[in-house]
C-alpha cells in the first residue's frame, strides 16, 4: 500500500515545529527594526525620568532601557531589570505595590525586587540609578 500525501506523523511533526517557532518568537521581537538590534541598552548618565513622573507606592517601566524605576516611599527611588526571572518575559505593569509579569503571574516587590508571588523564585536584578535634583539617571 502506498500513501499519497503527508502521513499523520509528518503533519504532527510539522505542526509541532511551527508552534515551537511561533512560541519562541513571541517575546523580545519588539526592537527597533531600523537599528538591526533587539538589545537597546541605556547608557550611564542617561536621564530616565523626572522624579515627579514616578508615582509614590508605584513605578514606571522603561521598556527600551530595560529597567523599572519605583518609588516605594516618598523620595526613595529604586531600579530593577524589567525582565522576569521566571521565563524572561518583560514585566507588564507596576500596580498594587508590586512589579507584575502577566506571562505567568509572577510579582516582585517595588522595594527590593524580591518575589512576592511565584512562579518566579529569583528576585529582579537591581539596576543602579542616581537622583540629581529632579532627574533620575542611570548610574
Amino acid at each position: 500500500m502506498t500513501t499519497h500525501g503527508p502521513t499523520r506523523r509528518t503533519v504532527l511533526l510539522a505542526t509541532g515545529a511551527a508552534a515551537f517557532t511561533v512560541g519562541c518568537g513571541e517575546y523580545g521581537d519588539e526592537g527597533d527594526s531600523d537599528s538591526g538590534s533587539d538589545t537597546v541598552e541605556a547608557s550611564a548618565g542617561q536621564e530616565l525620568a523626572k522624579t515627579s513622573d514616578i508615582p509614590v507606592g508605584g513605578g514606571t517601566i522603561f521598556k527600551d532601557e530595560k529597567v523599572v524605576v519605583t518609588q516605594p516611599k516618598e523620595g526613595e527611588f529604586k531600579a530593577f531589570s524589567n525582565i522576569c526571572t521566571h521565563q524572561q518575559c518583560p514585566v507588564a505593569n507596576v500596580d498594587g505595590g508590586t512589579i507584575n509579569c502577566t506571562c505567568h503571574g509572577s510579582k516582585f516587590s517595588i522595594t527590593d525586587g524580591s518575589v512576592e508571588n511565584p512562579p518566579a523564585t529569583q528576585p529582579l536584578a537591581e539596576k543602579q540609578i542616581t537622583v540629581k535634583g529632579d532627574s533620575i539617571q542611570l548610574a
